[in-house]
């Protein structure tokens, strides 16, 4: 794949993800991209999977751009942004200014990999919770696996609103209202008793810079996304560390306390970890599940993809249980949450 050819990819993903500034941006990106530049030549050197699958170089300028609006360092290219309405000409011209004029802030940003919390997805956790807590009536210790900010830890913070019924916290920090198919879910109240997360590059949402990175990579065109990721923010008190995923959670599978149901969960990261990854990783929780007991329950809720790459079909929503291995299609979900066609019958 050229980088033009991903540019392009990543405009089409973005438009079907109903962010058409994003496809107007992208596209003038594989056009007038300058090559011969120094932030030109640091992108030619990345090998591998240039697309949205791999380093994601599109998402990266894309963010570092977004992070120059956000943090008001180039008022030209944020007067060309949403919500103003422009031409390709203007925002061309502003676009390629500021690829210029903060080349050495765009070459630092693009060294790391795109990040984002996608906080809609906490609708299907919160559903999937309901349903393992409806088989096993006891507090959650909740594990993330893949946790960036920590943001859809603090689901219990949320709530759904769904028919004019609000399912969730009753003081929500964020109200999700996907469009929902399906029957409602259980109404069977989930209680965090405690809760921790890792990823490889963990942010802190406290943390200006960090945040900045986090809502930087949402489209400029969807601002509600923005809010909510602020929002979100405010309430996350949750530890999340620096390591290997399979690593950090061996041990804690070990220490689940008695009277405590260990819900492991992860949205849309498991699919990028190695195959070798998986492989431990799966053995690993299996191996946990064998040893469960009804007063110390293993739950395993995931929203990943299962093979779809057009995501129009979005994301597989799956719940195994132990003791018995219990496994349970609980449905699909869009992967930023805007739809979830719900399978689960109480």
């Amino acid at each position: 794949m050229t980088l033009q050819d991903a540019f392009m990819a990543q405009a089409e993903a973005c438009i079907r993800l109903d962010s058409p500034f994003m496809g107007q941006l992208l596209g003038i990106l594989a056009q007038d991209w300058p090559a011969e530049s120094a932030l030109g030549q640091k992108f030619a050197a990345f090998t591998g999977d240039i697309g949205p699958s791999g380093h994601s170089l599109p998402l990266r300028i894309a963010g570092g751009l977004h992070a120059l609006v956000l943090n008001n360092a180039s008022a030209d290219l944020k007067a060309v942004y949403p919500p103003a309405q422009t031409t390709d000409k203007a925002l061309r011209s502003a676009v390629l200014d500021a690829l210029k004029t903060h080349e050495a802030f765009l070459i630092s940003w693009c060294d790391s990999p795109p990040q984002t919390n996608e906080v809609r997805r906490s609708a299907a956790l919160i559903a999937g919770a309901r349903v393992a807590v409806q088989h096993f009536n006891l507090p959650v210790c909740l594990s993330e696996l893949g946790a960036s900010g920590g943001l859809n830890m603090m689901w219990d913070h949320y709530a759904i609103e769904l028919e004019g019924r609000r399912i969730g916290s009753p003081m929500p920090a964020v109200i999700l209202t996907p469009k929902w198919q399906g029957p409602l879910p259980p109404d069977v109240p989930a209680l965090i008793a405690q809760r921790a997360g890792v990823d490889l590059n963990p942010l802190d949402p406290k943390r200006a810079d960090h945040l900045l990175r986090l809502t930087a990579y949402l489209w400029a065109d969807q601002p509600d996304r923005l809010a909510m990721t602020r929002s979100a923010a405010s309430v996350v008190d949750a530890p999340i560390a620096k390591a290997d995923a399979i690593d950090w959670l061996t041990p804690r599978l070990h220490s689940t306390p008695q009277g405590q149901l260990h819900l492991i969960q992860h949205t849309v990261a498991w699919q990028y970890f190695p195959k070798e990854v998986q492989a431990r990783g799966r053995a690993v929780i299996e191996a946990a599940g064998a040893s469960a007991t009804p007063n110390r329950p293993l739950a395993w809720l995931s929203m990943e993809s299962d093979g779809d790459t057009t995501g129009k079909l979005g994301a597989a929503l799956t719940l195994r249980l132990w003791p018995g291995d219990l496994r349970i299609d609980l449905g699909r979900a869009d992967f930023h949450g805007r739809w979830i066609n719900w399978n689960y019958a109480v």
